[in-house]
């Protein structure tokens, strides 16, 4: 297998040239990552110094602390995996997420972590890319059916009642998207997330090709958490969380494979229907409200807690809700029970970021919002 080293000037020339003969690889050169400073002349590695990764198909790292510490070490097994390399050391071993093949227009967001705005941009993008396209969607979550499901139609808050009370998860990504976006839908499943964002297992796959049997103009691809969709798609979209680093860990990886990268989104609560009345607001995380034309009596984010999301329950005409968590379940159910009305809640991308969504588009777009 062809190689590259990543070698410092910490460790001694000969030391270095031995290691090379020993290890099982063919070598294409040496990466000097540092520590120079301690070189005496021209050190003889017995392989030619390089730029870059050439035609390797690994880098092996024979650097070691001081001269790369593990941020550092992250960064370049971020390099190695954005150019489909493995990136192996002493202990450790690091391999590309594979993709499968997909044959239609595709675009994927992901993110850094749960929580940091990439279901919002994903709405945004496919109601954006649906004034003058053919959008669908796949959608991967923890608690996605165990079949893909296409929702072809925006589902109703009735209807996630009875999906509910029917023992289904009823605030599903794919719901939610279905529901806010206005375009099909295709909700899938996975297990576990690695560094990089591979998935242990999932049913994307399968949900793809359910997705390409409408034969749209794009498929929008929606991440779940840390995890990016296994699939071959043609650009992506990276979300950054508020405070998070867009370098930290394996975020450097993430980065390097995105088109676009929205760092610290700001998100707004935008109502999908008129408020009436009092209204009691339930979010899985903001507690801004201010924007809101409305007589807000009550703000929750207790969405993902369902004990205390109970004590939250207060009376009022209209609840705004956002379509997470224990949104159907528990608040929405609450609601009908009493002849409250239920307003699901979108969360607004603020700031101009269409110019450079429009730019992933398969073809040329107008300015749509």
């Amino acid at each position: 297998m062809r190689a590259v080293a990543l070698v410092d000037g910490e460790h001694y020339a000969p030391v270095v040239r031995d290691a090379l003969r020993e290890l099982p690889y063919e070598w294409v050169g040496a990466i000097m990552v540092g520590g120079t400073e301690k070189l005496r002349g021209d050190a003889d590695y017995g392989v030619p110094l390089v730029d870059g990764f050439g035609d390797a198909e690994i880098v092996v790292d024979l650097s070691d602390e001081p001269v790369l510490g593990p941020a550092a070490r992250m960064r370049w097994a971020s390099r190695a995996l954005a150019a489909g390399l493995p990136y192996v050391g002493a202990d450790f071993r690091f391999d590309p997420p594979d993709f499968e093949p997909f044959e239609l227009p595709s675009i994927a967001v992901i993110g850094t972590g749960k929580r940091v705005g990439k279901t919002a941009v994903t709405v945004h993008l496919a109601r954006l890319l649906a004034r003058e396209l053919d959008v669908v969607v796949v959608a991967m979550g923890r608690g996605g059916p165990p079949e893909p499901e296409l929702v072809a139609t925006p589902p109703t808050v009735e209807e996630l009642v009875e999906r509910s009370r029917a023992g289904r998860h009823a605030a599903s990504d794919h719901l939610e998207i279905a529901a806010l976006a206005g375009v099909p839908t295709v909700g899938c499943r996975r297990a576990g997330g690695g560094l990089a964002g591979a998935v242990f297992t999932s049913n994307v796959a399968a949900g793809a090709r359910l997705a390409a049997d409408r034969r749209p103009d794009v498929v929008l691809f929606d991440g779940s958490g840390a995890a990016v969709p296994p699939v071959a798609v043609d650009s992506r979209v990276l979300v950054v969380g508020r405070g998070q680093d867009a370098d930290a860990y394996l975020n450097t990886y993430r980065r390097l494979i995105s088109d676009v990268v929205i760092e610290n989104a700001e998100l707004r609560l935008l109502p999908t229907a008129p408020l009436e009345g009092r209204v009691a607001v339930f979010t899985a995380g903001t507690t801004e409200v201010g924007h809101l034309e409305a007589d807000v009596v009550h703000v929750s984010n207790r969405l993902a807690n369902r004990e205390l999301l109970e004590r939250d329950l207060v009376d009022a005409d209209t609840y705004l809700v956002e379509l997470k968590a224990a949104a159907i379940d528990v608040v929405a159910e609450h609601a009908l029970e009493r002849g409250i009305r239920v307003v699901l809640a979108a969360n607004e991308l603020v700031g101009d970021y269409d110019d450079r969504l429009l730019r992933l588009a398969p073809r040329p777009l107008g300015r749509s919002l």
